[in-house]
This record gives C-alpha cells, sequence and structure tokens, in this order.
C-alpha cells in the first residue's frame, strides 16, 4: 500500500511560471551596429548585401511599432535570425580586418559570403510574410469592388455600359 498525506511537506506549492520574455533589444542600437559592421567591411558585395539587411531590418521594427499584434510572428527573426547575422557578420569584420588571407580565414569569409544571398532572401520573406493578412484583405476588396462596378454596370467589363 502507499499512502500519501501532506506530512512533511514546507509552504505552499510553487506555482510553474514561464521565464519572462527577454528584454527588447534597443532598435537604434542594433541598426546603428548593422551600419558600423558594413562601415567595417570592404567587400563591395557584402556591403550591398549588409545595406540591403539594415533596410529590411527597420522595415520590420517600423511595422511591428504600428502592428504589436504581429511581435509573436516575430520571435524567431528578432531571437535568433538577427542576432545571428549580426554575430555572423561582425566575425567576418573581424576575419576582414587582419589583412592575411589565409587558409583558415579564406574559407570563413567565404562561406560567409556564400550564405548571404540566403540571408537577404530570408530576411526579404519575413517582410513580406508580415503583409501576408494585409494582402489578403486588399484582394477581397478589390474583387468586391470589381464585382460591385460589374453588376451596377459602371465596369468596361462585361455587363453594359451606358454613354451619354
Amino acid at each position: 500500500r502507499l499512502v500519501l498525506s501532506g506530512d512533511g511537506l514546507t509552504g505552499a506549492p510553487r506555482e510553474q511560471t514561464a521565464p519572462p520574455p527577454p528584454p527588447k533589444a534597443d532598435e537604434n542600437a542594433i541598426l546603428a551596429e548593422i551600419r558600423a559592421v558594413n562601415d567595417a567591411i570592404d567587400n563591395e558585395k557584402m556591403s550591398a548585401q549588409i545595406d540591403r539587411i539594415g533596410v529590411i531590418t527597420a522595415k520590420i521594427f517600423d511595422y511591428q511599432k504600428t502592428h504589436p499584434e504581429k511581435s509573436p510572428q516575430l520571435h524567431s527573426f528578432l531571437s535568433y535570425y538577427l542576432p545571428t547575422t549580426l554575430k555572423i557578420l561582425r566575425a567576418y569584420a573581424q576575419l576582414d580586418a587582419q589583412g592575411i588571407e589565409g587558409e583558415n580565414i579564406s574559407a570563413a569569409k567565404k562561406r560567409i559570403e556564400d550564405m548571404m544571398d540566403q540571408v537577404v532572401s530570408g530576411f526579404e520573406k519575413q517582410l513580406d510574410k508580415l503583409f501576408q493578412d494585409d494582402a489578403m484583405d486588399i484582394t477581397s476588396d478589390v474583387e468586391v469592388l470589381e464585382n460591385m462596378l460589374k453588376k451596377d454596370g459602371l465596369s468596361d467589363e462585361g455587363g453594359i455600359t451606358m454613354t451619354l
């Protein structure tokens, strides 16, 4: 037999709570860091890609300010993709500053350069995903308006049009 009792327990049972969310990083500091890393890199193609990342990141921050309900959708971007990209770009700038193109330095820089198109594309897709619901709403509104214009004979497409 197993008999359970409250004997020996001290205090009330503790409730399990989720850890508090990490503090939000200062957006201006992140954008300034992107610019600073870009300034430290001589490679023109990399510089253009980093500029693009900065522009997209600023647009994502702006969207988040005006649509705070979308913040959960940005969790992965803000907590993983953006910080990891910055870490990799800082490493690239550090390697670039060495002024020596040894085998390890060259290989690491090449690997980063090769993945930058994919990173830029990922940032662009993240921004595009934020507008998915808006685009569907706009498409629905356009279809309704087109159908109403046709129904009321106010469209050149199909239906009857009257000329005066």
